[in-house]
């Protein structure tokens, strides 16, 4: 997995949830859109973990990159947005699924294992927006 956070506490946060599973590893970290791109094309991640509000590139748009240059690789995004319209547009850039930060300790893993899954996964507060895809 590539963890893509601007933050070293979520970077970590991720890390100790993924200790606790022997079959989930993350093989790189990024702190900012560009990077994140650029990693994914070189190590071609199963999965992606993607904030919204990053430097240099926004989640968004890195997601949108991945998918068309890494298009095996599944996105699912950790962020503390939950502005409909930007769950919408993350789901549109290839999302498979979203986290919110206040949700996380209770929902990463659900969402890491229904994405790589290939499922689609929203956290618990977001379930009732309409029309995601």
């Amino acid at each position: 997995m590539l963890v893509v956070d601007d933050l070293e506490l979520w970077q970590t946060f991720v890390h100790m949830q993924l200790e606790r599973e022997p079959n989930l590893h993350v093989i790189a970290v990024a702190a900012d859109g560009f990077e994140s791109v650029q990693k994914a094309v070189e190590l071609r991640p199963q999965l992606v973990i993607l904030d919204i509000s990053l430097p240099k590139l926004n989640g968004i748009e890195a997601a949108r990159q991945i998918r068309r240059l890494v298009p095996q690789s599944r996105i699912l995004f950790l962020s503390s947005n939950s502005d409909p319209e930007v769950v919408r547009a993350a789901f549109s850039a290839g999302g498979m699924g979203y986290v919110l930060k206040s949700e996380a300790a209770q929902s990463l893993m659900a969402g890491i294992e229904t994405v790589l899954q290939g499922k689609r996964f929203i956290t618990c507060r977001l379930m009732n927006l309409d029309d995601l895809t």
